[in-house]
């Protein structure tokens, strides 16, 4: 395949499948290896834990939260479909809105916090003024994401060779000339409230890639396994999120009090040798402008389902540019008019996002791997009068129940501190509630569903869906 990519939420028929499979590691590697996930890594140094606590909250939370997101990469090759439809057959038709709203939110909301990074790193390396960064980086996002598909993963993959070589440098530059405090690798100064802070925020930052994952493995060709599918995404995720994450608390720790991500970044860079700090910010921006395409060619996906929803959706390229220029302008609204309380605002949406999504995550992979096991009769998906139903009930019900037990025990700094939490000295283990809840439930609820007769019907109307997906292509 080559131009301006036109399909979005529609099934891709088998003849347009291509791609390796490893191209999934430099992809989701790239994704986490920018300086907004550094961000992720400063929490627990800021609530008062030390620094080896702080690397292993993150690692431990690394390595749980990638789990669920590789998890649902290996549905995109298998079904020919984006993330977020695929959640009709356990929400249906109508009812997956209420799933979409939350990751349209989220787009929308990491794309403000990205943007004003690469506006703030372009500043202090080429000046201009923020404002104007941050609108020349949401026009050049937008022109990556319209080109779509090809051009991303191409994209990522050169951006993960400079990477490994500037951010290598760097790393090692950080690790050799940096000093922290006494008591930084104290085993014995274990404190449970900033250890879980800092590893539900990351658990949280790990699972809210769930939703993108399918969109970027979608056209591989379905013969590829869920194996390793799952390993490419899984390692190129969880490598890329340590190493922000702990440079991150590795900066925090040296910093103290006076850490400010673009200057300490800077400070820190020019200290391996003068101006080498302006080549990482520098370097650091390109990483935030391909993360902002992938969050608009996402939003976008999202935004075309959720209008399908109410009205049938014929996909063009006409459709891909409205709905990528919207979402590239609610984005940019948000950014110019965001505040400097940064980090604050950064780690509390990022325990929302990880308080929307658990249920969901558990509801999608119970029933992708436990339930149906794969089986989906992708037509009906697109039909609103279909197998699965304008409103899924089953998996209404377990996501809002497990969201529903989640909520004693959400800490969420200073805006809400729920009874358990407050019991544990303000831990959070929302993480551990939600999950099991919503996943046995939405088992539990679903025994009855005859995932025979759904595979006799998708095996009928293979064929016509084949058929139907070359229709629609655009001449």
């Amino acid at each position: 395949m080559s131009g301006i990519e036109v399909r979005s939420i529609d099934y891709v028929p088998l003849d347009e499948r291509h791609g390796r499979l490893w191209h999934l590691g430099p992809l989701w590697f790239m994704s986490n290896a920018q300086i907004a996930t550094l961000a992720v890594g400063l929490v627990s140094i800021t609530e008062g834990g030390n620094l080896v606590w702080s690397l292993l909250a993150i690692v431990s939370g690394v390595v749980i939260g990638t789990f669920f997101m590789a998890f649902h990469s290996a549905q995109g090759p298998q079904l020919g479909l984006p993330q977020m439809i695929q959640s009709r057959p356990q929400f249906g038709y109508v009812g997956a809105l209420l799933v979409w709203l939350f990751a349209y939110v989220q787009y929308a909301g990491f794309n403000v916090f990205n943007t004003s990074l690469a506006g703030e790193a372009l500043h202090t390396t080429l000046h201009g003024g923020v404002r104007l960064w941050v609108v020349v980086v949401t026009v050049v996002a937008l022109a990556v994401a319209l080109v779509g598909y090809d051009v991303i993963h191409k994209a990522e993959r050169l951006l993960t060779y400079a990477f490994l070589v500037i951010f290598g440098v760097f790393t090692v530059g950080v690790l050799v000339t940096l000093h922290y405090p006494a008591g930084s690798f104290d085993l014995g100064a274990f404190k449970w409230t900033p250890f879980l802070a800092q590893f539900g925020v990351v658990a949280g930052y790990q699972i809210s890639w769930a939703i993108y994952v399918s969109d970027y493995s979608r056209y591989l060709p379905p013969d590829v396994t869920v194996r390793k599918t799952f390993y490419w995404t899984y390692f190129g995720s969880a490598l890329g999120g340590i190493w922000l994450m702990v440079l991150g608390t590795l900066l925090a720790a040296w910093a103290g009090k006076g850490f400010d991500t673009i200057p300490s970044i800077n400070t820190a860079g020019d200290k391996v040798f003068s101006g080498f700090g302006a080549i990482v910010l520098l370097f650091s921006a390109l990483g935030l402008v391909s993360v902002t395409a992938l969050n608009m060619y996402g939003g976008s996906l999202t935004l075309i389902s959720a209008i399908d929803s109410f009205r049938r959706v014929r996909p063009t390229l006409a459709v891909r540019l409205v709905t990528i220029a919207f979402t590239a302008a609610l984005s940019l609204v948000g950014a110019l008019a965001a505040t400097s309380h940064f980090l604050e605002n950064f780690q509390n949406f990022l325990l929302l996002v990880l308080y929307l999504f658990i249920p969901w995550t558990a509801v999608n992979l119970m029933d992708y791997y436990v339930v149906r096991r794969g089986h989906y009769a992708i037509a009906e998906i697109f039909n609103p009068h279909g197998i699965y139903g304008r409103w899924g009930r089953h998996g209404i019900i377990a996501y809002l129940v497990g969201f529903a037990v989640m909520i004693p025990f959400f800490s969420v700094g200073t805006l809400y501190v729920g009874p358990a939490a407050k019991a544990l000295g303000g831990a959070d283990i929302s993480l551990f509630v939600g999950l099991p809840v919503s996943a046995l439930l939405y088992w539990w609820l679903t025994r009855s569903i005859d995932v025979a007769a759904e595979t006799r019907l998708a095996e009928a109307e293979a064929a016509e869906l084949e058929e139907a997906a070359h229709a629609h292509r655009e001449p």
